[in-house]
């Protein structure tokens, strides 16, 4: 059985890559940190680091280890969590990844409100993470519910998902750009401007999708400069320096220097899907999923003593 000590000191000597560091930040000397990752290498009959006088750097196999320790740690913290709040009476809280279009359109802190009001005590923890990071955190169990912009595979073994949006997406233009008093804008008048791209926690399929229905549409958009969120992106086009496509869900009140034009013919949306573990069987985690996909939430809300089953309409 591996020491979870250990693990975590190796996580640490992978980050700092340095021992003497690595002592420092575990408040221990580094004779005995030295000789645990010793103990830990000569355990598992691999050598996790490459040693020099300087530092030490991981080896390929360690890069490798050094992903499933950190996910066994965050899973092994998760457990000890919840075993203190079930100690003190809790039904254990909440573990929720998601991406930031969650956040925009609404669809999370509304599902939160509603599990606020059922379970006004419930903890909550919150992951900003990529979609692929949250499935990832699904199957080692650190994560309850993902809110995802790709879902697994419809054959996955160990999760399934429903589709919680289709947001589509508007143009945003500075307010006193030549094309707002256009009534109709075609993709011609769209070429040689300046965009301003969204580079988010979507990833890279986001930005590559994107601009592939640009190019089906009929032009390449010119992306100058990149912005970490919508928000951002809409502050830009406020000042002037592009133009942008942002989800329809967000305020556009919030940004008064800014025009938001339909281009019904640009076929581009940012789906919304909600991911989750085939074996959940926590009462509290089927309310929020339940919640999540707008099914009615009476059956765990209710004074029964049974315990709820998972409804069917839920599994794939």
């Amino acid at each position: 059985m591996l020491d979870l000590r250990q693990l975590r000191y190796f996580v640490v000597v992978a980050e700092e890559e340095h021992v003497g560091r690595a002592a420092e930040r575990l408040h221990i000397s580094q004779s005995p940190l030295s000789r645990q990752i010793a103990q830990l290498e000569e355990r598992l009959g691999l050598v996790l680091f490459e040693r020099s006088q300087q530092r030490i750097r991981l080896t390929t196999d360690g890069r490798t280890f050094l992903t499933e320790a950190r996910a066994l740690l965050t899973h092994a913290n998760r457990l000890e969590s919840l075993g203190k709040r079930l100690g003190r009476g809790e039904e254990g809280g909440l573990c929720i990844g998601y991406i930031e279009n969650a956040m925009h359109a609404n669809v999370l802190p509304k599902a939160l409100s509603e599990v606020r009001a059922i379970r006004p005590g419930v903890h909550v923890a919150l992951y900003n993470l990529s979609s692929a990071d949250q499935l990832e955190g699904l199957r080692q169990r650190s994560l309850d519910v993902a809110l995802v912009s790709e879902p697994p595979a419809d054959d996955d073994p160990d999760l399934t998902y429903r589709q919680l949006l289709e947001d589509p997406m508007l143009l945003a233009l500075p307010a006193n750009h030549p094309l707002v008093n256009l009534e109709r804008l075609t993709p011609a008048e769209l070429e040689d401007l300046d965009w301003i791209g969204v580079k988010s926690s979507q990833g890279q399929n986001h930005h590559d999708d994107f601009v592939a229905a640009c190019i089906r549409a009929g032009f390449t958009p010119q992306i100058r400069l990149e912005a970490a969120e919508p928000y951002t992106a809409l502050g830009l086009v406020a000042a002037g320096l592009g133009i942008a496509m942002t989800q329809k869900s967000l305020n556009q009140a919030a940004y008064p220097g800014v025009v938001f034009r339909e281009l019904p013919w640009l076929t581009f949306t940012l789906p919304l899907w909600a991911a989750w573990h085939r074996v959940t069987l926590r009462p509290l985690v089927e309310t929020f999923r339940l919640i999540l996909t707008g099914h009615d939430t009476a059956l765990y809300t209710g004074a029964s003593s049974n315990a709820p089953q998972t409804p069917t309409a839920l599994t794939n």
